[in-house]
């Protein structure tokens, strides 16, 4: 399958879900890591910026990339025998503004833990958005 194949099988189902959601608000997902598969980690692969920090574990989106379907096998492997277990955050200080002194923390995950994250925050986006006031802009994306 080509990546633009992907993308759209993968925009299929979470529009799919975003539709149950819609239609039936108290509806219950139970099941959601079947939507969890190497098309759909491929697309969160091509969606994450490689500018962003390196997490603890020094793998950057290009060095990832070299051996992408490679490491995603990999990777969808250890979730089907749920023995993934996300990497150490780093953690970095910034400081806040107008305040010398005082700083808060920023965690920055390793970069296979940023594509788990990618699709849950996908999967989780499409069972909530339908839900959520249209006018409601609070802690979202």
């Amino acid at each position: 399958m080509r990546f633009t194949e992907n993308l759209e099988l993968t925009e299929t189902k979470l529009k799919r879900i975003a539709a149950l959601s819609a239609a039936n608000p108290e509806m219950v997902f139970t099941h959601v890591i079947h939507h969890f598969n190497e098309e759909s980690l491929r697309t969160c692969f091509h969606e994450l910026d490689g500018r962003k920090a390196i997490g603890i574990d020094g793998i950057d989106k290009a060095s990832y990339g070299e051996s992408l379907d490679e490491n995603l096998r990999n990777l969808m492997d250890r979730m089907k025998r749920m023995a993934y277990i996300p990497g150490p955050v780093r953690q970095v200080l910034i400081p806040k503004d107008g305040k010398p002194k005082a700083s808060r923390p920023l965690g920055i995950s390793n970069f296979e833990d940023k594509l788990v994250q990618k699709m849950m925050q996908k999967i989780l986006e499409s069972i909530y958005e339908p839900l959520l006031h249209p006018n409601s802009y609070g802690f979202r994306s």
